[in-house]
């Protein structure tokens, strides 16, 4: 081999090597390392040398087979896969209008055609859905996975209110599928986002990767919380209907209920096209939801089945990516801030610039192995663009403008509030201030947590927090149980109705839920979701505290690491101290009964349920507690039934039939409880 060809082949390698682990992290894991932009320039350049190196070309390239988003099953995976009818292949993208032309020319050559008519449409920057209509009523629902195989995710769809269980209207096909972009909208996006941060999760780097994150989300009761959207572009059916065109078809699919973009152009010229791209390279930072370009696609039906596909893509469609925005700013400095559970979180304070329609001053810099992997300096000029073009983040440092005069940012050793020595776990890429009960933002945070409506519902915001802290009226959480009006009245700007409504709210809040009791509590990596589930799952505080580590993965939705975080709280005495205070102070502690329990039917039965039911998981869970039984998560020696509706996941069945666990459906139980 020779020395060119030689060194072409390791390169090919590395990036097959580079490209499938950005599959992974992108389709898979939902946490993207690079760009769009930056994925595609690696993918361009290993189907450049591929094609100058035919020797060297693989049927398992990344350059021919589509990335996949299915889920290994030997990783635990709640869906199961489910092939698709027709290939869900992926579109050929580029950011050179130069190549539109040459994709135009390409196809009149082969049509054999002076003109052709191209439908553009916005490029959704979601994730990619196939449904199946029988008679007009949703059937099923399947990720494009690896556009032969993808996972079932019907029993989440079902929870996505824009999508229609059944089609209204007439005309539709017996039998057909519907592609779309399932998305969550800028705004969505933002709330989401922002419950994270709150309780110090890790964020969602962009709309596409929380709407991907949240279909496979394995409660399927909180898909429904967090606004979900879908728009539909492709059409396949085999009885005999009578369109020959895309846009005509997609006009009928809207008519039949299905959310279509109302935007889709049909244009009569390459040159059309390019109008359309400068149209909307502008105007999409208007739009609520995220597009990061366009998809091109020949309108006439037959003229696509001339046209064909190759083993990956359409040769009647491409699509044209916007080139990300970016602004350069100079980074006056770096602050770090001290979250709730003691998390320090780098902050650089830039010189105002505008980026997408916003003033930017402040972005983040997550943690101190970004800080070096970006060698940034104070006053350096840095890239800034918004993840998903929301969250402000410098993604370079350029380093053609840095001069004599910069500074390195020093990551400080101790609390920049307490003093502190800062801590970081081994698996953590966050230092922490462990100084829990004696750091003044913290306690302040926990506050604040304890009181937000999502919680507690107590009246008091961060400038109320602030006074009593400082007064000293403060300090546990329980201390908010114990202030006076006498007190209340001593705070700046505080009258006797303020204080009665304060007053009432602490009192209101005895009558919480359990599981927002718990959520209160501010138990890192704890959210709404998690705490629902442990409450239902123990029952109550005591049923947590005395839970081993092994019980507690047990749980839906625990894992190592939340585990981990729940028996090291409860293992602090000045926790297991407060919780006894706030017993005492009348707080609720446990599960309440619903008061619908119908009988005893189920007493003493542990069941597992897997599967898509006539009504949703957490209804039925809410049978089987009326009856006196109870829902757990995984099938043990000591589960009775396993509850199979459409679709149970072949590990649970598997467990089941290993260990004798009698399997029953939907009808059995309903016969059980008569």
């Amino acid at each position: 081999m020779k020395k060119t060809e030689s060194l072409a082949f390791e390169r090919i390698l590395k990036l097959r090597k580079e490209l499938e682990e950005h599959n992974r992290r992108y389709y898979i894991d939902n946490k993207p390392l690079i760009s769009d932009f930056d994925y595609d320039i690696m993918m361009n350049e290993l189907i450049t040398l591929e094609k100058r190196y035919p020797q060297f070309s693989s049927e398992v390239s990344p350059s021919v087979v589509v990335g996949s988003d299915v889920h290994n099953q030997n990783t635990g995976s709640q869906f199961v896969q489910a092939a698709h009818r027709y290939p869900m292949l992926s579109i050929s993208n580029t950011y050179d209008k130069a190549e539109l032309s040459v994709f135009d020319e390409r196809v009149r050559k082969i049509l054999q055609v002076n003109n052709v008519n191209y439908a553009c449409e916005l490029k959704i920057d979601g994730t990619a859905i196939c449904l199946t209509y029988i008679q007009g009523k949703l059937i099923r629902a399947v990720t494009r996975g690896d556009g032969s195989v993808g996972d079932d995710v019907t029993r989440n769809v079902l929870k996505i209110n824009a999508i229609p269980r059944v089609l209204s209207g007439s005309g539709f096909p017996d039998e057909f599928e519907v592609r779309g972009e399932i998305f969550m909208p800028w705004k969505s996006f933002d709330e989401l986002n922002l419950k994270r941060e709150e309780n110090e999760e890790e964020l969602f780097a962009n709309p596409r990767n929380a709407a991907s994150g949240s279909l496979k989300l394995i409660d399927s009761e909180e898909i429904g919380k967090r606004g979900l959207k879908a728009i539909f572009y492709h059409v396949l059916y085999d009885q005999e209907m009578n369109y020959t065109s895309h846009c005509q078809l997609l006009e009928s699919a809207r008519a039949w209920g299905l959310p279509t973009s109302p935007y889709v152009t049909l244009c009569n010229s390459i040159e059309q096209v390019s109008a359309f791209l400068d149209f909307w390279d502008v105007e999409r930072t208007s739009l609520p939801y995220p597009t990061d370009g366009v998809v091109i696609k020949v309108d006439n039906l037959l003229d696509q089945k001339i046209l064909g596909n190759t083993s990956k893509s359409p040769r009647w469609a491409t699509a044209y990516k916007f080139k990300p925005e970016q602004a350069l700013s100079r980074v006056v400095s770096v602050d770090f801030q001290v979250g709730r559970t003691g998390a320090v979180t780098p902050v650089a304070n830039l010189e105002p610039v505008l980026l997408s329609g916003t003033t930017v001053k402040r972005a983040t810099l997550h943690n101190l192995d970004q800080i070096k992997s970006l060698d940034l300096h104070i006053n350096d000029m840095v890239f800034v663009e918004k993840g998903g073009e929301i969250i402000p983040k410098i993604t370079a440092v350029d380093l053609s403008r840095r001069d004599s005069i910069v500074f390195p940012v020093v990551f400080p050793q101790n609390c920049p509030d307490c003093g502190t020595p800062l801590v970081r776990e081994e698996s953590e890429a966050k230092y922490y201030c462990p100084n829990q009960f004696g750091c003044p933002t913290q306690i302040k945070a926990k506050f604040l947590h304890f009181c937000s409506r999502k919680a507690m519902d107590i009246l008091a915001g961060e400038a109320t927090i602030n006074q009593m802290f400082e007064k000293g009226y403060i300090s546990f959480l329980s201390d908010l149980y114990k202030i006076t009006e006498e007190q209340l009245l001593s705070l700046q700007g505080w009258k006797e109705r303020a204080a009665d409504r304060f007053l009432q709210s602490v009192e209101k809040s005895k009558n919480a839920p359990f599981s927002k009791v718990l959520f209160a509590l501010g138990i890192r990596f704890v959210g709404e979701t998690t705490a629902k589930s442990l409450s239902r799952h123990f029952g109550s505080i005591d049923g947590i505290i005395s839970a081993s580590r092994e019980e507690l993965l047990q749980v839906e939705d625990i894992g190592e690491k939340m585990a981990d975080s729940i028996t090291a709280y409860f293992r602090e005495p000045s926790n297991v101290s407060l919780i006894s205070d706030l017993k005492r102070l009348g707080i609720n502690f446990e599960e309440k009964s619903s008061g619908n329990s119908k009988s005893n039917k189920l007493a003493g039965l542990n069941i597992v349920i897997s599967g898509v039911f006539s009504i949703s998981r957490d209804e039925m869970k809410s049978v089987i507690e009326a009856h006196s039984g109870k829902s757990v998560s995984s099938v043990t020696s000591t589960t009775s039934y396993l509850l199979t509706g459409e679709n149970p996941g072949p590990s649970k069945l598997q467990k089941a039939k290993q260990l004798g666990v009698q399997i029953i459906s939907e009808a059995e139980l309903m016969a059980i409880i008569g």
